[in-house]
């Protein structure tokens, strides 16, 4: 996984991690339903890279 990939997965769990926080604040069930999925998304997108980067090494 290049830095850039692991940098971006990072950067969208931390916005997945926000909008949850904000949606659980003002009782917002859609925005935290959207912050856990782009948090699910964001670790899909890891395990996709640690399997490549299993079959690369």
């Amino acid at each position: 996984m290049s830095a850039s990939d692991k940098i971006k997965n990072a950067a969208q769990d931390l916005k997945g991690k926000a909008t949850e926080a904000v949606g659980k604040v003002t009782n917002d069930n859609s925005k935290v339903a959207e912050g856990r999925a782009d948090q699910t998304s964001a670790s899909a997108k890891k395990v996709g890279e640690d399997v490549k980067d299993v079959f690369r090494n």
